[in-house]
């Protein structure tokens, strides 16, 4: 008998055993678990819920940023002598001239370079300007005409 009770003992005493639901046969859940599982269903319904109306409805005014036709370099010296190259004519292309760039700093020289004919306008070369600011560059353009 003494052997029974201690087995007895044994068997209720163990912390891996569940309690058994006597209806189903089944290990009852623990109350940290049905409270774990019952916060994770309320988060979940809980999070989309809130729809926020503004107070009152204000116009949407978008600003475009102004763009320019070129960018505006001025130089504080003159820029070198124009060195001009011979080239020979090509049929449907005007050679557009070399010019001297202002980097910042100091004159780059810039090669010419053939310019595909557009019928109706004519090509203006690059060419620095001299202003009361100091020397500003125009850039080889096509004009109308």
């Amino acid at each position: 008998m003494i052997d029974g009770c201690r087995s007895s003992l044994r068997r209720s005493d163990t912390s891996d055993a569940q309690p058994i639901n006597p209806i189903r046969n089944k290990p009852i859940m623990s109350n940290r678990l049905v409270a774990l599982a019952s916060l994770v269903a309320a988060t979940a319904l809980a999070s989309g819920c809130v729809v926020e109306q503004p107070v009152r409805q204000r116009p949407v005014i978008v600003e475009r940023p102004v763009q320019r036709e070129y960018v505006e370099v001025v130089a504080p010296q003159p820029p070198p002598p124009i060195v001009v190259e011979q080239v020979q004519p090509r049929p449907g292309y005007v050679w557009a001239r070399g010019y001297w760039r202002w980097d910042g700093r100091r004159y780059v020289a810039e090669r010419g370079h053939w310019e595909p004919v557009r019928p109706g306008y004519h090509y203006v070369h690059p060419h620095w300007e001299r202003r009361r600011d100091g020397w500003h560059m125009r850039v080889g353009v096509w004009v109308a005409g």
